[in-house]
């Protein structure tokens, strides 16, 4: 075929496009175009152009058909594949409804094998892969009913809300092997702060009943209200299961000294830049146990630090299971990890504490606090604890309004290896969990405690996949893996050998034929 007669071929196979085009051009020289307002005239040319866009696609993929073979075909299962049939298949896409007819190779009693879906990486189900793109982008932000809406507003496809649900669950289903993939890739040779961060800490999400713990299904079914119009002090209306939220990152040493922390005099002194968290990856499950939850991060921490040459960090709130877990995982693997609690847990309890003594609010209650604080800082909490229960015999406080002292100092005592502030501020660790705090803010109650939503355990484990891919700023990275794990498992898979065979290559850009013969 000539050069002249490839330009008319290629001129002819777009021409509904070209038509599309002049008619928007057209359009725009109209005089109801001239007598619209800006706003207005960027809406139906936004309309407009999708729908161009839509024609360009639809045309492209005309012109890729029917993607037929030289021979038969012989999938994963061993059968041949030699009745060839031109089959139609409907594509939903950012664009809009698009239609694919591909070659269909098959035998009676057996699944047909598509290679042109092959070469286009076409998904089992309607929806396009950049589609589902949007949607998984869409849901992790926000609620499934507002993904819905925004799908209709932003782009030509149309995604039912009980399929985005279920598309939200098949675009998180590479996860675990997307990070195990990273995590046997060497690290990068970046150099970040030489202090490793791993912390932990738990947020409820509400759950249907039939997801939830079997402990807490139990006692959910058992639980009967006292009203029934209302509830009563104390009760709940929707049982939780809780999620286990980590967090691991790199920081800076940020040496310090308690009276910095606390000045003696109150004042307000200029403190230098802080050092950020670097290489923060955060994330949470309410599928996955702690323990394996907290496994994952020393993974995730060892593959940053194989040879341990940072001082690792653990951040807690206190939880004693989390502890322990942490505690066993190290003595495991012969990691040398500093286990804080969190300093901000500790000033809670002092507060407590400090209003038995000073009841009212002012200068006598925040100096008591600032005293005290100063001290723990300075590596004292055993002193303290015996101080301010000694102080509370003397006042003789009844057992009610000592309560809260008492509980402080137990803290206090029941911590004291993990309160040794005077050591991690020398040493520049973080004392704490702003992190962590931070992602179980956002990872779980900005999005899983929207009003009324009651969770599947499916639908919460993979939203909160999602947004934890944006909030570790791998979403990108992970949606090229997930699209090249679609490929195996929607195409490859079916072949034998695993070789999807290379199609005919048409120089002409013809016509659709209504039908194929058979290959022999």
């Amino acid at each position: 075929m000539n050069a002249v007669a490839v330009l008319s071929s290629l001129e002819q196979a777009y021409n509904q496009a070209r038509e599309t085009f002049e008619h928007i051009v057209g359009y725009l020289d109209s005089a109801e175009a001239s007598s619209m307002t800006h706003s207005e005239l960027e809406r139906e040319l936004e309309k407009k152009g999708r729908e161009l866009m839509r024609t360009l696609l639809q045309e492209h993929l005309d012109n890729r058909s029917p993607g037929q073979c030289e021979k038969p075909l012989s999938g994963s299962d061993g059968i041949d594949r030699s009745r060839v049939r031109l089959q139609e298949r409907k594509l939903e896409t950012v664009f809009g409804t698009v239609s694919v007819e591909r070659a269909g190779y098959g035998k009676e009693g057996v699944e047909s094998l598509h290679p042109l879906d092959a070469e286009l990486n076409l998904p089992d189900e309607r929806y396009s892969l950049e589609l589902r793109r949007r949607v998984a982008e869409e849901a992790a932000k926000d609620s499934f009913d507002e993904t819905y809406e925004s799908i209709g507003k932003i782009t030509g496809g149309h995604v039912p809300k009980r399929q985005i649900e279920e598309l939200v669950r098949l675009a998180a289903r590479d996860f675990d092997t997307f990070y195990e993939m990273r995590q046997a890739q060497p690290a990068g040779g970046e150099q970040t702060g030489s202090i490793l961060v791993i912390s932990v800490d738990g947020k409820g999400v509400v759950m249907r009943t039939q997801d939830l713990r079997e402990q807490t299904r139990k006692a959910a079914k058992e639980r009967t209200h006292k009203m029934g119009a209302r509830l009563s002090r104390g009760e709940k209306k929707n049982a939780k299961r809780m999620a286990t939220v980590a967090a691991v990152y790199t920081i800076a040493p940020f040496v310090r000294k308690p009276e910095e922390l606390v000045p003696e005099n109150n004042a307000i002194r200029a403190e230098p830049p802080r050092p950020r968290p670097e290489k923060k990856r955060v994330w949470a499950s309410v599928e996955k146990s702690p323990e394996e939850i907290i496994e994952k991060a020393f993974q995730e921490a060892g593959y940053r630090d194989p040879a341990h040459h940072k001082k690792w960090v653990a951040l807690v709130d206190g939880n004693k299971p989390q502890i322990r877990i942490l505690r066993r995982i190290a003595k495991e693997k012969g990691i040398d990890l500093s286990i804080i609690v969190d300093v901000m847990h500790v000033i809670e309890y002092l507060w407590d504490a400090g209003r038995a003594f000073h009841p009212e609010a002012g200068a006598e209650l925040e100096g008591w606090v600032r005293i005290r604080l100063r001290e723990i800082l300075r590596g004292k909490a055993g002193y303290v604890a015996g101080g301010m229960r000694r102080s509370a015999t003397l006042r003789t406080l009844g057992s009610a309004e000592r309560k809260p002292v008492d509980a402080c100092a137990n803290y206090l005592l029941t911590y004291a290896p993990y309160l040794r502030y005077n050591l991690y501020l020398a040493h520049g660790f973080p004392i704490a969990t702003g992190v962590i705090e931070g992602a179980c803010r956002h990872l779980v109650k900005d999005r899983m405690e929207v009003t009324g939503a009651r969770w599947s355990l499916n639908g919460a484990e993979a939203v909160l996949r999602l947004r934890a891919l944006r909030s570790s700023h791998h979403f990108d990275e992970y949606w090229s893996f997930h699209e090249a794990r679609e490929y195996e498992r929607n195409h490859r898979a079916l072949y034998a050998g695993g070789i999807v065979p290379p199609m005919l290559k048409n120089p002409r850009l013809t016509r659709k034929r209504d039908h194929l013969k058979a290959v022999k």
